[in-house]
């Protein structure tokens, strides 16, 4: 799979708190975020998101959206995704059923 070459910018985060204390811990960390959100691709992007949105946080979401600029659908289905990732986990599973390769003597006809 090839990936773009064009550049991603970094999103400037449009919290209340960004904007009126630029220089403070919460802005910094919404900095990181952004800077570590343009280097991954969508799948990745959207799981990181995902994993954030599963804190207990009042108006969580709505929070990320303001911060990562990303769309809520994007958020909510990373959630989903994570959320699935860790109820397989539990079981052992990395795919879904059903998923993989087919075993060597389905695919190979008998002479």
């Amino acid at each position: 799979m090839k990936r773009s070459k064009r550049k991603r910018t970094v999103h400037a985060c449009v919290c209340q708190v960004c904007e009126q204390h630029p220089y403070s811990g919460l802005a910094q960390e919404h900095r990181a975020i952004n800077h570590l959100l343009v280097n991954l691709d969508e799948k990745e992007r959207r799981r990181l998101v995902g994993l954030l949105a599963l804190k207990p946080e009042p108006r969580g979401v709505q929070r990320l959206i303001e911060v990562t600029g990303l769309s809520r659908n994007t958020i909510v289905k990373g959630r989903r995704e994570v959320s699935r990732l860790e109820a397989a986990s539990q079981y052992g599973r990395t795919r879904r059923t059903g998923g993989g390769r087919k075993a060597v003597e389905k695919n190979t006809p008998r002479s």
